[in-house]
Parts: C-alpha cells; structure tokens; sequence
C-alpha cells in the first residue's frame, strides 16, 4: 500500500468509532474443552461439571481467560490488519463468563494521535454476554505506520 493510502485509512479513524465486533456462542463444553487441550491447561473448572458445580461452587464451567484474552486480540487484530500493528492490549477478569454464553468482544476509540509518522490509535475494549454483562474490559494501542514502515524492535514509550 502507498504511503498515502496509510495515513488515508489513519485519519478516517476518528474518537468514538467502534470497531467490528467479534462474536462468538453460545459456548460449548467441547469448545473449553479443545481450548484447554490446546493451550495444556488442565483445571478441572473448565471440564468437570460436576467439579465446578460441587468442589468449588461455581455457577457452571468457566470460559478459560486465556482463551479470553485470544478473542479480544482477534478482534483488534481482523480490525487493525494488513496495516495495523497492535503494540499494547490490557485486560481485567471482573466477572466469569460460563458455558452457554455468546460472547462478543468489542472495542472503541479513544484517541488518535500522529507521532514522528507513525498513528496511534488507543481504544478501550472489552467482552460482553448476550446480556450485555461486560465481564473482561481493557485498553489497546494500535499502530498504523504513515510516512515509514512500522519499526522493529518498537522503541519504548515514555
């Protein structure tokens, strides 16, 4: 892509945009369960129903945070790319998401700025159920080179 068509795509992105959401569900055993095999994660509350019902008191089989925390970069990252480069992302587990659920990871602009030819774009983000129950919010930061190439290492932000 031309350099002109970079800082084009960048300065249509204005505060307050919200990106595509990502949605997901409803959420199976099997799908925690690949997951968890996957990433060798082996707590039996992703699992074991009757563990996570009986041992430790929970409302059903919890959607692992790592998996989480993967369907949230998905979404900045099917937004952000060929162009973009995700250079942050934060998270906080505030409440469980189980089994049943349809997730929808989302995200919205916060900022823009243009620095030494490079745009960022900061967004707050997070993971909402199909009742609208915000279980995992965070922030990102994405990159959009628009004079020159995206550095690597990235220098540290002050």
């Amino acid at each position: 892509m031309k350099a002109e068509t970079l800082a084009d795509r960048f300065s249509s992105i204005t505060i307050g945009d919200d990106i595509p959401d990502l949605v997901r569900g409803p959420m199976t055993p099997v799908h925690l369960m690949r997951w968890s095999s996957a990433i060798e994660n082996w707590h039996r509350i992703h699992y074991d129903k009757p563990f996570a019902l009986e041992h430790e008191k929970l409302p059903d089989l919890l959607v692992n945070g790592s998996w989480k925390q993967h369907f949230v970069v998905q979404g900045l990252r099917e937004w952000a790319e060929p162009d973009g480069w995700l250079l942050r992302v934060a998270f906080e587990f505030r409440q469980m998401d189980v089994v049943g659920s349809t997730l929808t990871a989302w995200g919205r602009v916060v900022k823009t700025s243009n620095v030494d030819g490079l745009g960022y774009v900061e967004l707050e983000t997070g993971i909402r159920n199909e009742h609208g129950v915000e279980s995992t919010p965070g922030s990102a930061t994405v990159v959009f080179p628009l004079t020159m190439a995206v550095p690597y290492p990235f220098p540290a932000l002050s």
